[in-house]
């Protein structure tokens, strides 16, 4: 995938870029694995906002794509590329043999009319999963179980890829996108290769109606809100915060304060992801 500019026919259009999507080969979903799916605006199912700045957008069909990849050695033939709103990665729609059709998140390097397996027994081979046990050290996954069975919950967006470093027991140590090195069971399985559309990161909306067509409203910054709706508020003219560091609405410190609370889960972290960089 690659990135184009647009000319600066207008002020939105000279700051902004887009995909070229060349890699796309199917203009229309597979129908048969699509479902509805209807916005919340950010609410949860007492009508409270959870989620602050979301609401509006194109209507999307949510395409029901396969992260468990349970269907062991039955090989799959690759039938298209495609596009998905809801999420940055592509789609490939896999053909198997047996006749059922399946979509699962497209890793970089896989081409129409290539097989992939799920099995114990795959190669090595973008596409391919396999248990974590069978797959070679310093071997580039994503789609990563964290329990057997469950599906994939960990590296699953575009252009990113975890490194498997070792293995110790039951566990292995995989490296993740964000520098995190955690402990995983062997028997989960991953995905081999990293997932695709790497340029993901580098197109620039251009102006603020892309991001209203994503479904994010606008944001208002605390200095400019009343002290009853932020600590930061108030006061004649620009001020200060008036306080030690930064707060949320909710008066808890932003940037770099803590919130993870699973500690059930602490000793599987063998070494924290790194700050990162402004």
């Amino acid at each position: 995938m690659a990135v184009k500019t647009y000319k600066p026919t207008s002020p939105g259009r000279r700051g902004m870029t887009g995909a070229t999507f060349e890699e796309i080969t199917k203009d229309r979903p597979e129908r048969s694995l699509l479902a509805p799916l209807r916005k919340s605006g950010g609410r949860d199912t007492h009508g409270r906002i959870s989620v602050r700045h979301r609401g509006g957008g194109a209507k999307r069909h949510y395409r029901i794509v396969d992260f468990k990849r349970d269907k062991l050695d039955i090989p799959a033939k690759v039938a298209a590329i495609e596009y998905d709103p809801n999420r940055s990665a592509r789609l490939a729609l896999l053909n198997y043999a047996d006749g059922e059709k399946r979509y699962i998140v497209a890793p970089l390097e896989l081409r129409v009319g290539d097989t992939v397996l799920a099995s114990a027994t795959a190669e090595i081979r973008p596409g391919n999963t396999l248990p974590i046990a069978n797959i070679p050290l310093g071997t580039l996954i994503h789609n990563i179980e964290l329990q057997e069975g469950k599906g994939g919950q960990l590296v699953r967006s575009a252009g990113t890829a975890a490194q498997l470093l070792g293995k110790e027991g039951d566990h292995a140590q995989v490296r993740l996108p964000s520098g995190e090195v955690r402990l995983i069971r062997q028997t989960c399985r991953a995905t081999i290769g990293e997932v695709g559309n790497l340029d993901h990161s580098n197109v620039k909306l251009g102006k603020a109606g892309r991001k209203r067509h994503l479904g994010i409203r606008p944001t208002v910054r605390g200095t400019a809100m009343s002290p009853r709706d932020h600590p930061h508020g108030g006061g004649e003219g620009r001020q200060p915060t008036g306080m030690p560091g930064p707060k949320s609405p909710w008066g808890k410190p932003t940037r770099g304060f803590k919130t993870r609370l699973n500690k059930k889960t602490d000793k599987y972290i063998v070494k924290r992801r790194g700050k990162k960089r402004r």
